[in-house]
């Protein structure tokens, strides 16, 4: 389905390549904790090992908790499976419609100005979080307005759309359609309230050379002050880009609810799928652990996928390891507060929705499914959640995405009880 090689992908343009790194490295200045920006930091180790010390920490976490380390293995398979896969997926779509119309979303974008809204929200609606990411580096560059950003994320449903589709597509045709009108009112209104330039980012963020970190990552430094990757990372991105193909199609085939491994592991002895999943994930974990964030020169092609793909795929391990080891180590139930009070489970629903990620969304999904949550609430949190492209929002433009997460509140509340007092 995707053949992994640079020559054969080089639809992704160097102008793309360059501004995914722009992008990228202004996240690095944005959170100095785990990338060696500045601000806080620890002095003592090079960025790499900065990075490092995040699955150093997961680790840790998983051994300090009862079933903790079968609870990381879980999240780092689902991660990959569940959303790296579909990231990937949609970035390389996206460049190759781009090749064959011959343009860029970015132009078009420029072009259609008054389309940018429900352009935006069209992408927010892709089933995973791939299509809002895409809308988000459109917004770094300076292609989008905040309201486009509004519009994507009241739209996008994350990874439970998937769940959503297999199981109640009646359902998730009405949530979609909800998401991408509300999306639009809610956009337009921003963007006649802000202006288009509100909250946009400059375009020289991100442009400045970062020679400290070729001297202490390691590697001859690239211009602009990037490094040239390592062996090591250019054999693994090879390796890693092999795997993808089989984790596209595997992972679409999961999303619907079918188990490969249900028929692959009686005849194996072994659970191949899970352990596919396992590999991409720790292998997307290392890439970026290795490479960083704009830190190492592309030259367009699959490197630059993968550079976001493995940024993003660090925040949702995080996200899915920290959320189910937190459950399990603090005894959360979720399920017991929707059950307490009916009228506050709407609010509760937005409330999930407003956390980061897609594990939270998919809890909400699965409860609605299972009838412990009406359909009031999955609405609620349909619009509120931002899935895992709160992430690198959170990392290139923190304020934002805070704003953004807290308009994108105000229309799941009018849903949620719109529909609670019509339906329940």
């Amino acid at each position: 389905m995707f053949v992994a090689s640079d020559s054969q992908l080089n639809w992704v343009s160097r102008k793309d390549a360059q501004t995914m790194t722009a992008l990228i490295a202004a996240a690095t200045r944005r959170v100095p904790a785990v990338s060696g920006g500045g601000g806080l930091s620890w002095p003592s180790l090079p960025p790499v090992g900065q990075r490092a010390l995040v699955p150093v920490l997961l680790l840790l976490a998983a051994l300090a908790v009862p079933g903790g380390p079968a609870l990381l293995l879980d999240a780092l398979s689902e991660a990959y499976l569940a959303v790296s896969v579909f990231v990937a997926g949609t970035l390389l779509l996206v460049g190759a419609a781009e090749r064959g119309l011959g343009t860029e979303l970015g132009a078009v974008l420029r072009r259609n100005a008054r389309w940018q809204v429900p352009i935006a929200a069209l992408l927010g609606a892709f089933p995973g979080c791939g299509g809002a990411i895409v809308a988000l580096t459109q917004f770094t560059r300076g292609h989008l307005s905040f309201g486009g950003v509004i519009a994507t994320l009241t739209a996008t449903m994350g990874d439970a759309m998937f769940l959503l589709l297999a199981q109640a597509p009646e359902v998730a045709v009405l949530v979609l359609g909800v998401g991408v009108v509300v999306g639009c009112a809610t956009g337009w209104i921003v963007d006649a309230l802000h202006g288009p330039e509100f909250m946009r980012p400059k375009a020289s963020a991100g442009s400045s050379a970062r020679p400290a970190a070729c001297a202490t990552d390691g590697g001859p430094c690239a211009s602009g002050g990037t490094r040239q990757p390592g062996g090591l990372a250019r054999a693994l991105e090879r390796v890693w880009l092999w795997l993808l193909a089989p984790g596209v199609v595997i992972g679409l085939a999961m999303a619907f609810q079918i188990e490969p491994d249900a028929w692959l592991a009686p005849g194996l002895g072994v659970h191949p799928v899970f352990w596919l999943g396992v590999a991409g994930a720790v292998g997307a974990m290392a890439l970026w652990v290795l490479r960083g964030r704009g830190e190492v020169e592309t030259d367009g092609g699959a490197s630059a996928v993968v550079d976001t793909t493995s940024f993003v795929t660090a925040w949702v391990i995080v996200a899915f390891a920290g959320y189910e080891l937190a459950v399990a180590g603090l005894g959360l139930d979720v399920a017991g507060w929707f059950a307490a009070a009916a009228p506050v489970v709407p609010l509760v629903a937005v409330l999930i929705g407003l956390i980061p990620g897609c594990g939270p969304q998919i809890l909400v999904t699965s409860l609605y499914l299972s009838g412990a949550a009406p359909l009031s609430a999955q609405l609620g949190n349909a619009i509120a959640n931002d899935g895992d492209a709160l992430f690198p929002a959170i990392a290139v433009a923190p304020r934002a995405a805070v704003l953004a997460t807290l308009y994108s509140a105000i229309p799941a509340v009018l849903v949620a009880y719109g529909a609670y007092a019509l339906v329940g």
